[in-house]
């Protein structure tokens, strides 16, 4: 037998032993695996579902309880809308800073003076 015969058997006989052996892996080790965590994926997502619809509903109720009586008349919507504009507004204009407070506006809280007083008062 000619050395290329030889040589192109040992390359075959080990391409088919190698891919054998990874089909097996896949076939019974990597494929149960992935069919378990998909199924417990599902679940979860079945679960998560009606837990979410459940919260948005009670959030909704308890908001609805929480509004004060005149909350229906239009002077009440078009101020919340007013102030909603304007904080978004300033967090866009400004940054996170108009929304956490700069570094002053904490030291005041911190201290417990009001915004227009100065230490030396």
């Amino acid at each position: 037998m000619p050395a290329w015969e030889w040589l192109l058997g040992q390359v075959l006989a080990t391409a088919a032993t190698v891919g054998l052996v990874l089909f097996g892996f896949w076939r019974w080790v990597i494929r149960p695996h992935l069919d378990r965590k998909v199924a417990e994926l599902i679940a979860a997502t079945e679960t998560v579902e009606a837990r979410v619809a459940t919260g948005v509903k009670r959030g909704a109720a308890e908001a609805l309880r929480e509004l004060p009586e005149n909350a229906l008349d239009g002077a009440t919507v078009k101020e919340s809308t007013r102030q909603f504009l304007k904080f978004g507004s300033g967090l866009f204009e400004n940054g996170l800073s108009s929304f956490l407070g700069s570094a002053a506006d904490l030291e005041r809280k911190a201290s417990g003076r009001p915004r227009g007083e100065s230490p030396a008062d």
